[in-house]
C-alpha cells in the first residue's frame, strides 16, 4: 500500500480503543457552521443595532414596527406561520442531524499502529486496490467493487477458467487484500462471479 492511499486525519488522546472499534472521522462542516454564523450576526446584528438607536431616544427603523405590525395581526394558523415554522423545524432538524453524525463517509478508519496516531484509508483508494488485486487471477475479465463499511460486494466476470475456481482464487486473493487494508473494522466479503454475457 502506497503511502498517498493512507493519510493521517487527526491526533486524539493516548488511550487506542480495542480493534473493530476505532471511531469514524468527524467532518469539520465548515459550510453550515459558516453559513449559520453568517445569519446569526446579520439578524442579531440588525436587532441589536435597532434596540441600540431606541435605546438612544431614536425611532425604530421602519422595518422593525412592520415586522411588528404584520405579527401582532396574523393568525398562528395562517398559512404563512405555518410555513415558517416548518421551514425553521426542518432547518433545526439538518442541523442537529449535523451535530450528531460524524461525517466523512469516504474515509475508513484504520487500525492503530500507535496510540498517538489515527489513520484512514479512503474509500474509492481501497476500491482500487481491491479491483486491482482482483483483476490479477487469471481468467477475469471484469471486476466491480463496491465497498462500504462492514461489506465488500465483488462482482467478476470471468471467460475462461472454470467458474469455481476462478471465485476460489479471488475469494483468497481478496480475503488476503482486505486484510493488508488495515482497516479497523474489516468489511465482509460477498463475492459473485458470472459468465460474460451474449453479444447482441
Amino acid at each position: 500500500m502506497s503511502v498517498e492511499q493512507t493519510q493521517v486525519i487527526e491526533k486524539p488522546p493516548a488511550t487506542a480503543p480495542p480493534a473493530g472499534r476505532e471511531a469514524r472521522f468527524w467532518s469539520p462542516r465548515r459550510a453550515p457552521a459558516t453559513l449559520v454564523a453568517l445569519l446569526t450576526l446579520v439578524v442579531a446584528g440588525a436587532f441589536l443595532y435597532d434596540v441600540a438607536a431606541v435605546r438612544a431616544h431614536r425611532p425604530a427603523m421602519r422595518w422593525r414596527r412592520e415586522l411588528a405590525h404584520r405579527l401582532a395581526e396574523q393568525p398562528l394558523d395562517g398559512i404563512w406561520v405555518l410555513m415558517g415554522a416548518g421551514a425553521a423545524a426542518a432547518l433545526g432538524l439538518w442541523l442537529l442531524t449535523l451535530a450528531v453524525t460524524p461525517g466523512l463517509r469516504d474515509v475508513l478508519p484504520m487500525r492503530r499502529t500507535h496510540p498517538d496516531v489515527r489513520a484512514g484509508l479512503r474509500r474509492d483508494a481501497a476500491t482500487t486496490v481491491l479491483r486491482d488485486r482482483a483483476l490479477e487471477i487469471p481468467g477475469v475479465r471484469r471486476v466491480r467493487v463496491r465497498l462500504h463499511r462492514t461489506r465488500a460486494d465483488v462482482l467478476a466476470v470471468s471467460h475462461s477458467r472454470d467458474l469455481d475456481e476462478v471465485r476460489s482464487d479471488l475469494e483468497a486473493t481478496l480475503t488476503g487484500a482486505i486484510h493488508a487494508l488495515g482497516l479497523a473494522r474489516e468489511p465482509e466479503l460477498t463475492l459473485h462471479v458470472l459468465r460474460p454475457g451474449r453479444k447482441g
